[in-house]
């Protein structure tokens, strides 16, 4: 069975652990077959190709956050968007989603998340890495930096907060002013234990700063503060994404911080 696209952009959920911006096509959109080349410039992202079954021959792909596979017809004259199931019933095309489109663009969405601008809360050796947004007049984010201090004080967990306003109409200068503080780690610290953050101009680079931490917000299709990523390791031993929006019950905050405290 394969479904149309319309009805896939209206039902198709948000699949991937972290939803991101797909900046790369795979393979030169010139050097596609035409069908799916026309796909590719309506705005669908290429990442890769694969083998399917019954002469298709399928392509990994996404588009604004939702994963999808494309199916190129064997006269090559058509591409269909959909999911693939044999007589039996079975998805063929979730397995393929997992490997062309899932891991590549959650590896993808954890170097955003390291090129971004943020400030260190923790040993900066520990040797597990949350990723955090944070506004600073966000009381969850409060809440979940009061909650990870066993794990950081313990040198277990580095908490790296990527500072955004978007809550008031003072965050982002507030935001701007922990990042261009001579100590962004004191100033943080500061903040969470009390100490009002005063908004202030900085140099233009710092307020950019934040403006660009905005943007990966958004097109990361994110909604609240607190929203933390972790890398976590599945049974097969591949590296995945972990996300996990507001503050989390302390089931989840465990498994944030790999283990109990």
């Amino acid at each position: 069975m394969l479904t149309s696209l319309s009805s896939l952009f209206r039902t198709s959920p948000l699949l991937i652990s972290f939803s991101l911006l797909a900046g790369h096509v795979a393979a030169s959109e010139t050097s596609l077959p035409a069908p799916v080349k026309a796909l590719a410039e309506k705005g669908i992202e290429i990442h890769s190709q694969f083998s399917a079954p019954g002469g298709l021959t399928g392509f990994g792909a996404s588009a604004q956050g939702r994963e999808m596979a494309v199916y190129l017809t064997p006269d090559g004259e058509h591409a269909i968007v959909g999911t693939l199931m044999d007589s039996a019933g079975n998805d063929l095309t979730a397995p393929q989603l997992d490997e062309h489109v899932r891991a590549p663009l959650e590896a993808q969405t954890w170097q955003l998340l390291e090129d971004s601008h943020w400030i260190q809360d923790g040993d900066p050796q520990a040797p597990r890495v949350v990723y955090t947004f944070t506004d600073p007049n966000c009381p969850y984010c409060q809440q979940l930096w009061e909650a990870a201090r066993p794990w950081v004080e313990a040198g277990e967990v580095q908490l790296r907060h990527i500072m955004v306003g978007i809550l008031k109409a003072q965050s982002p200068a507030q935001a701007a002013a922990l990042l261009g503080d001579d100590n962004p780690a004191e100033a943080l610290k500061a903040h969470k234990l009390g100490e009002e953050v005063a908004p202030s101009a900085q140099p233009r680079d710092i307020e950019q700063q934040v403006l660009d931490n905005n943007h990966l917000f958004e097109e990361l299709g994110l909604y609240a503060t607190p929203t933390s990523a972790f890398q976590r390791r599945t049974r097969d031993g591949v590296i995945r994404i972990e996300r996990i929006e507001g503050m989390p019950s302390q089931q989840r905050l465990e498994e944030m911080m790999g283990g109990a405290r």
